[in-house]
């Protein structure tokens, strides 16, 4: 069976993604889904999916994006595969498109955020290339319910 990646554009691909997204974020709702990525791709946020046997696998969350810090990068918002399909690669092939992209469009370099925990995403990052470079500081200032 064919393997098809593809950025997600139209409102029922977009939609389609929502089951992995909320594997990674939960508090997302369907009512709200749709909106909040478009609000997000006005500011550079595409998805890119992985579709295999007709069905979306593996999702990527990403932006092209200018820091003081780091300059032109790549920036990967979120990285899903359905938990019944992990150890298949797809989170791999997702992340090689992503690599092939950013040097595409002249990036410096690739920047993720991963929680503490995510031992196996760890494992694949550092396979990738990717390194440990800081620790990411938060403050919630108010609840995601409360938006």
């Amino acid at each position: 069976m064919q393997t098809k990646i593809f950025i997600a554009q139209s409102d029922t691909e977009i939609y389609e993604c929502l089951s992995l997204f909320k594997v990674l974020r939960p508090h997302l709702n369907e009512a709200e889904f749709l909106p909040q990525v478009r609000r997000q791709q006005a500011q550079g946020y595409q998805i890119l999916a992985l579709a295999h046997e007709d069905m979306i696998k593996s999702a990527a969350g990403f932006r092209i994006a200018e820091f003081l810090a780091w300059g032109k990068i790549l920036y990967i918002d979120d990285l899903i595969t359905l938990p019944n399909q992990k150890k298949r690669g797809y989170a791999g092939v997702l992340l090689d498109w992503l690599i092939t992209h950013g040097k595409s469009e002249k990036c410096a370099g690739m920047h993720l955020d991963t929680g503490y925990a995510r031992h196996d995403a760890h494992k694949l990052y550092l396979d990738k290339g990717f390194h440990l470079s800081a620790h990411h500081m938060s403050k919630q200032l108010f609840s995601l319910d409360d938006s």
